[in-house]
């Protein structure tokens, strides 16, 4: 990938983009042919997939472009059906490249499972004797999966807690152990459950209880992505808006977020917008992802915005996203589903940890292109322009119709589905 700036591309045929991304890429013809078809998954694939299988589901798969992070170019597959989320992204990303990019960290790759006992005549006496076998029960978990040890991973610390110590109800008592593991690449559901479930009788030995639940975590608040973007305020220039008045109206925005559960829960679905066709596109669990960052949101007491927008000495806009990453880049549907190693071969990552760091940069682009639009002419405009297409497929245009019905809706400021079928009558006639 030499860069991921195609100055136009969205207005390319399929098969002009087909063709770019072959040049870029070196994809063989059957590679090209699979991606027009969407690189079947057949019946027999999905059906070992999951249960009750009758067929497969397909959405639109774009591309992120212009995003530039840490140095490095990325062309970022985003499988979403909303219009104007793609558009949205690659247009904040090439004023974030103007400024230098995104930077991005991540920290190591460490899971949580967790163990419940209940049932111990003295918890605090429980609690410590695990404390006091820490040693013991992290070498019996890394024997229940030495392949992930083999690999540097594996598990590496646990601690105890007590919950609700002083209830007076046995349900609600109860000693939780959080087991620390390091997946390596993999999202790791199956590394940790498996790790868990082993330790449950050396855990009752200890505990003199009865060990219930063990399962993982997907609060993964120890596997974190941070993205940040520094953009001086002429590159947010919009229309009769000024550079500093839309730097100054985004900041508005991000406080409203801030101070209001009702606009954060928008807010925050907007960042996940970028998110989700990533997560989605690489055969990874958005539900827990979204899961995580949401908790994550709430980790202070109260629901909050994800992302942190201010103004630096030099007056420049900063914008701060950072996230748990329950991912992977091996296992799970990464490893089986076509367009799942197809989306990791375009975006070229080389682990887990650089992928969530792209992924919380489409989060934090997304966030700023919903926020400028919001700050300036507001969300319809733009979104709604993109929208027409789909109200005059659903009035029954085909072909080169699409577009011209789509234009007269914009036209006329009805993208409505009744007033496109209206359109495409006289078109017919």
């Amino acid at each position: 990938m030499e860069t991921s700036r195609i100055p136009g591309f969205y207005n390319m045929t399929v098969e002009e983009r087909l063709n770019l991304l072959k040049k870029i890429h070196s994809f063989s013809e059957e590679d090209v042919k699979n991606i027009q078809t969407s690189a079947p998954l057949t019946t027999d694939t999905a059906d070992k997939m999951i249960e009750n299988v009758i067929g497969t589901y397909q959405l639109p798969l774009g591309l992120g472009l212009n995003f530039l992070i840490n140095g490095k170019d990325y062309v970022i597959p985003m499988v979403i059906e909303e219009p104007s989320v793609v558009a949205s992204a690659s247009h904040i990303a090439r004023i974030v490249r103007e400024a230098g990019g995104f930077t991005t960290k991540a920290t190591e790759r460490v899971m949580i499972g967790q163990i419940q006992v209940v049932g111990c005549a003295d918890f605090q006496q429980a609690k410590e004797t695990v404390q006091q076998n820490k040693e013991v029960l992290l070498e019996a978990a890394n024997n229940a999966y030495p392949s992930i040890v083999s690999r540097g991973g594996g598990a590496e610390d646990l601690d105890v807690r007590i919950l609700n110590e002083e209830s007076t109800s046995a349900y609600s008592q109860m000693l939780v152990i959080h087991l620390y593991i390091n997946t390596c690449d993999a999202m790791g559901a199956n590394i940790i459950n498996t790790m868990v479930e082993s330790l449950a009788p050396l855990v009752e030995e200890l505990t003199k209880g009865k060990v219930y639940l063990r399962i993982l975590s997907n609060y993964a608040d120890r596997c974190l992505a941070k993205a940040k973007c520094v953009i001086p305020p002429d590159l947010l220039k919009t229309g009769d808006y000024s550079g500093e008045e839309v730097r100054d109206g985004v900041i508005h925005a991000y406080e409203f977020a801030a101070s209001d559960p009702y606009r954060a829960v928008t807010h925050n679905k907007g960042i996940m917008n970028g998110i989700d066709p990533v997560v989605i596109a690489t055969g990874n669990d958005w539900r827990a992802v979204e899961a995580g960052a949401h908790a994550y949101a709430s980790r202070n007491g109260t629901y909050d915005s994800m992302t942190i927008w201010s103004k630096d000495e030099y007056g420049n806009l900063v914008g701060e996203l950072e996230l748990p990453m329950s991912i992977g880049t091996v296992g799970g549907a990464t490893r089986v589903h076509p367009m799942a190693k197809f989306a990791l071969h375009i975006l070229g990552v080389n682990s887990a940890k650089e992928l969530s760091q792209v992924i919380v940069s489409v989060g934090l682009a997304q966030n700023l292109g919903a926020l400028k639009a919001l700050a300036t002419e507001g969300i319809q405009k733009g979104h709604m322009a993109l929208h027409s297409r789909s109200v005059a497929i659903a009035a029954g245009a085909t072909g080169e119709m699409i577009d011209i019905i789509a234009e007269q809706l914009v036209k006329e400021k009805q993208i409505r589905v009744g007033k496109a079928k209206e359109l495409v009558e006289e078109y017919k006639k």
